[in-house]
């Protein structure tokens, strides 16, 4: 007979700001290892513990968070930080137009809508591997960044040390190649799902300086203490010079 599987293990999440106990019902502790109070995983926990440790005063800052998760650290910042807005691509909307539905604006990465410098940060939470020109991601990003703002980010580098490889990519007449099985994650506006578009390595960085300017660094945690500990839980900043 097969035991059912549980980890417990007591601690602190820097989402909640307090002693929790992380509970996991199944070995994938990236998707599963929970904060019962904010229901975040290890990689938004590591993502707010960098925050915290390169962007104290993040509070007073204009950020801008790409397709929000709804819980962890979205939520705190929805609700810390005054200059806080974010958005969501919506297939069927035109781009910088507003949803009410969900608090955001509609905004394709690839070709956002904001005016020069117009941020301090740039969030996104496993959003790079869902696009499909990357590059010009990158590129636009930069671009919205105040200089001395950074995009902070966590994104699935499941090639590690190879090199990165895309899955799937936009032909000329607007149509989709699959170079790879269809892969997809969840996506919290679209019980469908998103198509993963790259698998990410290492060398994410060199690809973000080389079609943007931008230095970055790749941070990895491990701290059980602070729920952080699982695979591909890495979280990459890219500094606008």
């Amino acid at each position: 007979m097969t035991v059912p599987f549980e980890f417990r293990h007591a601690g602190y999440c820097d989402i909640c700001e307090a002693g929790v106990e992380f509970v996991a019902k199944q070995r994938w502790f990236r998707d599963h290892l929970i904060c019962p109070r904010c229901h975040s995983v290890p990689r938004e926990r590591a993502l707010m513990q960098v925050l915290k440790r390169y962007y104290p005063a993040y509070q007073g800052l204009t950020i801008h968070e790409s397709s929000p998760c709804g819980r962890g650290v979205s939520t705190r910042l929805a609700r810390e930080c005054r200059k806080y807005s974010s958005s969501f691509y919506f297939p069927d909307k035109p781009l910088g137009s507003f949803d009410s539905k969900y608090g955001a604006s509609c905004q394709s990465l690839e070709e956002l809508t904001y005016d020069d410098a117009s941020f301090d940060l740039i969030i996104t939470q496993d959003v790079m591997e869902h696009v499909l020109d990357p590059e010009a991601a990158f590129r636009e990003i930069s671009r919205v960044l105040k200089p001395g703002g950074a995009h902070v980010f966590t994104v699935p580098l499941v090639r590690k040390t190879e090199a990165s490889r895309p899955r799937a990519q936009r032909k000329e007449d607007g149509s989709i190649e699959y170079l790879l099985e269809k892969q997809f994650h969840g996506n919290p506006i679209d019980s469908s799902g998103s198509l993963v578009t790259m698998d990410w390595g290492y060398d994410i960085v060199r690809t973000i300086m080389d079609v943007s300017g931008m230095p970055s660094q790749i941070i990895y945690t491990d701290d059980i203490d602070r729920g952080i500990r699982a695979e591909f839980i890495d979280v990459v900043i890219s500094f606008r010079r």
